[in-house]
């Protein structure tokens, strides 16, 4: 497993929609990555425990950036042992 050091984003606090931001934020060097890390991290039921058994479902409204956000969506979970991601076609 690769880690990569990073440091939190004063601003990453998911309302009800999730995390609504700009596009040019979510391309900031590690900003989608330290969110999505820290959804997985808040879901895990045991500190260093997989998801081995579990199915991630990913997607999105097809807008700009989309592509790559899945891409690096799927890298984080293979890292974090999610047993199988789907991904809509297109990734809509």
């Amino acid at each position: 497993m690769m880690q990569v050091p990073t440091t939190p984003f004063r601003d990453q606090r998911p309302g009800t929609s999730g995390l609504r931001k700009k596009t040019r934020e979510f391309m900031q060097p590690n900003y989608l990555e330290n969110f999505v890390q820290s959804v997985f991290d808040a879901i895990r039921t045991e500190p260093g425990a997989g998801f081995g058994a579990c199915t991630l479902v990913v997607g999105g409204d097809g807008r700009y950036y989309n592509r790559h956000a899945i891409q690096a969506i799927i890298r984080i979970a293979v890292g974090n042992g999610f047993g199988r991601v789907l991904v809509a076609r297109g990734g809509i």
